[in-house]
């Protein structure tokens, strides 16, 4: 008994036929092909939308951090034209927008007080308690040792 007589008896003839196996491989990589589509189709619809809402008078935040108001748009040299601050305008490229910011106007009081009362938090209500100073110590040692 040699070794090719060996091996040509442990292999299994061919069959005609499409295995299962082939078709679940077809399957998977059919589904795969489909998200990146899919994938692909929404990253464009999304650049679209940002690209749509970049006009001047639009907050915007680039991918490097810098916060600016827009100023100019030039579609040709993919250019827009922020104002940093009161004055300074910078020029950057289009594709570097990471985020337009929306103006929030909900839920915020925007209504600025005309002194600091808000901003104590009630807390010039009188302190209910008639606790001294002995007996507020005697009780927090006495928590205190319970948490030990």
């Amino acid at each position: 008994m040699t070794l090719s007589s060996i091996l040509a008896e442990g292999t299994a003839p061919a069959s005609g036929g499409i295995q299962p196996m082939n078709f679940i491989l077809f399957a998977l990589f059919g589904v795969v092909i489909f998200m990146m589509f899919r994938k692909q189709k929404k990253t464009k619809a999304a650049a679209e939308e940002k690209r749509s809402k970049l006009a001047p008078g639009v907050d915007i935040m680039t991918n490097f951090g810098l916060f600016g108001h827009v100023v100019a748009v030039d579609a040709e040299n993919n250019k827009l034209h922020l104002e940093v601050s009161p004055g300074v305008t910078v020029a950057v490229h289009s594709q570097t927008v990471a985020k337009i910011i929306e103006p929030e106007t909900e839920g915020i009081d925007a209504t600025v007080p005309d002194d600091v009362s808000s901003l104590t938090l009630d807390l010039s209500k009188d302190d209910t308690s008639k606790e001294s100073a002995e007996e507020t110590l005697a009780r927090l040692n006495k928590d205190n040792n319970k948490d030990n």
